[in-house]
């Protein structure tokens, strides 16, 4: 359990408040209305969503993966084990197995190069959600030791005099649309680093394709030697 989950049960409460009061409206031109607009989502629905993001499942992927690659070490040092023959079919083999040797382990297109970035990717993006959990945590805090978040308690426990006109702000409108605008910036913070570490993997997370070698005409008219 870390910092978040800890705060979760109250900061889920202040943000159900705050999400009962934005739904009759917000100030005009406060800067809730463009993170609204962007996230498409209430503070309250977002931080419940993000709360199911935990960086242990992501991290054990990543060894997993790693754990993988010695097993197609095990398969490489087979294939280049040396094989006393020769001849046309002897060429042909060899042929094949310096393509399937590069399919397997040669730079970051072959399996393993592939198998190693997917490692990284999930380490790199189970560092992004400790340091996003760390970060609303810290805005969780923040907003529920704040005076905004008196307001939007007394606001929202106690019976108003009917609902407002959407667009305009009723008692608490303003605080609510303040702690919104300020949980709502981290998630926005958040989902922009994990857009960028999507950009920065994606080629290397691509398909391993398959590099078929040159073969060489077959001949018939040449012996093949064993443990020559």
């Amino acid at each position: 359990m870390d910092g978040l989950d800890r705060l979760a049960e109250p900061g889920l409460d202040l943000l159900r408040r705050v999400d009962t009061l934005l739904a009759t409206g917000a100030p005009e031109g406060h800067r809730v209305w463009p993170l609204l607009r962007r996230m498409q989502v209430l503070p309250g629905e977002a931080v419940r969503n993000f709360l199911d993001l935990h960086p242990a499942p992501l991290a054990a992927a990543g060894h997993t993966a790693r754990r993988l690659m010695r097993g197609y070490d095990d398969v490489c040092a087979a294939l280049t084990d040396p094989v006393l023959w020769s001849g046309s079919a002897a060429s042909s083999y060899g042929q094949a197995r310096a393509a399937l040797l590069r399919h397997l382990d040669e730079g970051p297109e072959s399996l393993v190069g592939r198998l190693e970035s997917t490692a990284g990717y999930a380490e790199a993006l189970a560092d992004w959600v400790e340091g996003s959990r760390l970060a609303l945590a810290r805005a969780l805090a923040d907003v529920l030791r704040s005076g905004e978040a008196v307001a939007v308690v007394a606001a929202t426990s106690t019976p108003s005099g009917g609902p407002g006109h959407r667009g305009a702000a009723g008692p608490g409108g303003t605080e609510a649309a303040e702690i919104a605008a300020r949980v709502l910036a981290v998630l926005c913070v958040a989902y922009d680093g994990a857009e960028t570490l999507l950009r920065q993997w994606a080629p290397s997370l691509a398909e391993s394709r398959w590099r078929a070698p040159a073969a060489d005409r077959p001949r018939h008219d040449t012996p093949t030697r064993v443990g020559w």
